[in-house]
């Protein structure tokens, strides 16, 4: 069970409209879920805004519903956490916070730290501006909380593009984590951010992630 989100300003309809996920989970027989995380989320439950919960409505929530009604592998070696863009924080921040859920965390072009960034993407709406809140920005960005992380936790993976405006920050925790000793898997390749570069990322992160789904069986 892959657990895949969206960007920010996207939708849960993204990913099945404008990649070839749906031939992906057909030809790894995948079970995918696309829960929608809001137009600008960022998968926190968010300290100010009691209406934006969203940490809570995918790391818990979704799963519990899905383990109800579909036949999943109900333990986290069933679970893996792909997004891209916000949905890559989300991705990390859900999976490191939620360590006995899921085992395998795939970021595309993720938003791994957002303090560079406050005045984008609506983050402020969800944490406060950093001038005021900035505990909130320190406290919730994905670099921070990878500091958590003891090595062989969680299955990594960090997939960017050269050009991509977030290499800045995926470079960054690429190097934390080996200053760390957390294995993971770190990836550039050609291209930006944008569905060209997502289309093709997913379809090299499928693989790898069915994979760690077979090694758990054994």
């Amino acid at each position: 069970m892959t657990y895949l989100l969206h960007g920010a300003g996207g939708s849960h309809a993204g990913w099945n409209a404008r990649t070839d996920i749906a031939a992906l989970a057909d030809a790894h027989r995948m079970l995918i879920v696309c829960p929608d995380g809001g137009h600008t989320s960022w998968y926190f439950d968010s300290p100010i805004d009691p209406a934006y919960q969203y940490e809570t409505h995918v790391a818990v929530e979704c799963v519990q519903y899905i383990d109800a009604y579909y036949r999943t592998r109900a333990e986290r070696n069933g679970r893996a956490i792909c997004g891209l863009s916000m949905g890559g924080h989300g991705a990390l921040f859900l999976a490191i916070r939620h360590r006995d859920t899921f085992s395998t965390s795939v970021v595309l072009s993720g938003g791994v730290d957002i303090r560079p960034f406050p005045d984008n993407w609506g983050i402020k709406l969800r944490l406060g501006p950093i001038s005021t809140h900035a505990q909130h920005w320190d406290e919730y960005t994905v670099i921070n909380q990878a500091k958590q992380l003891q090595d062989t936790e969680l299955n990594i993976v960090l997939d960017c593009g050269r050009n991509d405006f977030f290499l800045g920050v995926n470079r960054a925790l690429h190097l934390q984590l080996l200053e760390d000793g957390i294995s993971h898997l770190y990836e550039e390749h050609a291209g930006g951010h944008n569905w060209a570069y997502w289309n093709a990322a997913i379809a090299r992160q499928i693989p790898y992630i069915a994979a760690q789904f077979q090694k758990a069986q054994h």
